[in-house]
């Protein structure tokens, strides 16, 4: 009998309206741009939703949380956090969010499926001031956050496929010019 991929979710978590807050939305935001993803992959842009993430969580056997977290480090230090470890993410703190991540998985253990789940997680630069765009410094870093998603996508059994590039406009043919 044929083994059954894991069902992979890819959540993107955070409140886009305070700078680098953002950083976990933004980063699935361009992976849904640059890549395509196998079946079993489903990539969310999870915000702030709290509790209302349990359906999607409940239907994931795997799940990568892209977020910001406070380690302590500099600005742009990334982090792979499992287990105790979960609550650096500021997606798993009573912040400005309903309930922290930890207590939707475990709401989620208590009615059937808690998926397994890490967190790619980015020290913010700010993450106190109103403005949609990521900082200057967080921003240059974002490249290097997805390639470790990436790779952990991989090991779980997911397989991301760049998108060919769109094709570029100036040089595309007129009516009436040679080919």
């Amino acid at each position: 009998m044929p083994r059954v991929p894991r069902k992979i979710l890819i959540l993107g978590v955070g409140n886009i309206l305070y700078t680098d807050e953002g950083v976990g939305v933004r980063a699935v935001e361009r992976l849904l741009e640059t890549y395509d993803f196998s079946d079993n992959v489903t990539l969310l842009d999870g915000g702030n939703l709290g509790m209302r993430l349990m359906g999607p969580l409940m239907d994931a056997d795997y799940c990568i949380v892209l977020d910001a977290v406070l380690g302590g480090d500099v600005p742009g230090t990334i982090y792979r956090l499992t287990g105790e470890d979960l609550r650096k993410s500021l997606a798993f703190k009573d912040s400005m969010h309903q309930s922290d991540l930890v207590d939707t998985l475990l709401s989620c253990e208590l009615v059937g499926n808690r998926p397994e789940t890490v967190v790619i997680g980015m020290e913010p630069f700010d993450f106190k001031t109103l403005g949609i765009e990521l900082s200057p410094a967080i921003a240059a870093r974002v490249a290097a956050m997805l390639d470790i998603a990436l790779r952990e996508l991989a090991a779980a059994g997911g397989v991301a496929t760049p998108k060919a590039p769109a094709p570029d406009a100036s040089k595309a043919l007129r009516p009436g010019q040679p080919a």
